[in-house]
C-alpha cells in the first residue's frame, strides 16, 4: 500500500475519485440527464456509461472541463473478439468518450490462452492511447482465482494499461478489499486501480481506498459524498438516499 493510499479524503477530494456510473440496460435518457447534473454539481471524475450513451451524455456534459464520459467496452461479458472491442472503443471516443472500460476475455484467461488474452486488452489500450485517453481494464474478479487475478494485473501492465478494475457489477459479486489489495500488490503504484461492483457507502468508499484503490466506480456517488460531507459536518447522513 502506497503512502498516498493511507491518506483520507474530503468529500470534495472523494469525488474527483468517483466514477458516476448507470448502467442498467433499462436506462432512460432522463436518468441520463439527471446522472450528468450530478456529475456537474459533486465534481465526479466521470460519468460511466454504455457505448449508446456516450454521444448523449458528451452533449450534457458540453463545455465541463472537469466531467469526462467514460464508457464501458466489451460489457458486460468481454466475449467479444478484439478487434470488435478496438472498434467499438474507436466509435466511444468520436462520440465523446473520454475514457474506457474494458472487459477482459475472462475465457482466454481461465484457459491459459494469455496470447488472446494480451491482444485482447492491447487492442483497446493501442486505441485509447493513440487518442490521448485512459484505458481501465475490468478483471471480474468474482469469476477468478488469485492466480488468474495475478496473471491479469501482470498483462494489463505489461500492455499498458492505466488501470486495472475489480468489476462489471453484473455478475456474482464485486470489489471486495481484499482483491483491491491483491491488485495493488500486484500492480505497483504507478498504475491506477478502481474498485467497482458493490461500493455503495462512504465506509465501503474509505476501505477501497485504504486498501489500494485509486478510483470508485459507484451508482450510489451522490449518497457517498453526502456521507462524506455529512462526517465532516457532523451531521448524520441519510441512509435511506
Amino acid at each position: 500500500m502506497s503512502d498516498q493510499t493511507l491518506q483520507i479524503p474530503d468529500a470534495a477530494q472523494l469525488a474527483r475519485m468517483i466514477d458516476h456510473t448507470l448502467l442498467k440496460p433499462e436506462a432512460v435518457p432522463e436518468q441520463f440527464v439527471t446522472l450528468c447534473q450530478e456529475a456537474k454539481e459533486y465534481h465526479f471524475a466521470s460519468v460511466c456509461v454504455n457505448p449508446a450513451h456516450v454521444a448523449f451524455c458528451a452533449e450534457q456534459l458540453k463545455g465541463v472541463d472537469d466531467v469526462l464520459v467514460g464508457c464501458t467496452v466489451g460489457f458486460p461479458l468481454g466475449a467479444n473478439l478484439p478487434e470488435t472491442k478496438a472498434f467499438e472503443t474507436e466509435k466511444a471516443i468520436a462520440d465523446g468518450a473520454g475514457e474506457v472500460d474494458m472487459v477482459l476475455n475472462v475465457g482466454a484467461l481461465k484457459s491459459g490462452n494469455l496470447d488472446l488474452l494480451r491482444r485482447d486488452m492491447a487492442a483497446v489500450v493501442d486505441v485509447a492511447h493513440r487518442h490521448g485517453i485512459i484505458c481501465k481494464v475490468i478483471l471480474e474478479t468474482c469469476l477468478l482465482t488469485d492466480e488468474e487475478k495475478e496473471t491479469a494485473c501482470v498483462i494489463a501492465k505489461e500492455v499498458g494499461a492505466d488501470f486495472v478494475k475489480t468489476s462489471t457489477g453484473f455478475n456474482s459479486g464485486g470489489a471486495t478489499v481484499e482483491d483491491i489489495a491483491l491488485m495493488r500488490r500486484v500492480v505497483g503504484p504507478e498504475m491506477g486501480v478502481k474498485a467497482s461492483g458493490g461500493v455503495r457507502t462512504y465506509t465501503d468508499a474509505l476501505n477501497m481506498i485504504a486498501a489500494g484503490a485509486t478510483r470508485i466506480g459507484a451508482s450510489a456517488g451522490v449518497r457517498i459524498v453526502q456521507e462524506a460531507q455529512g462526517k465532516a459536518s457532523g451531521v448524520a447522513s441519510d441512509s435511506t438516499y
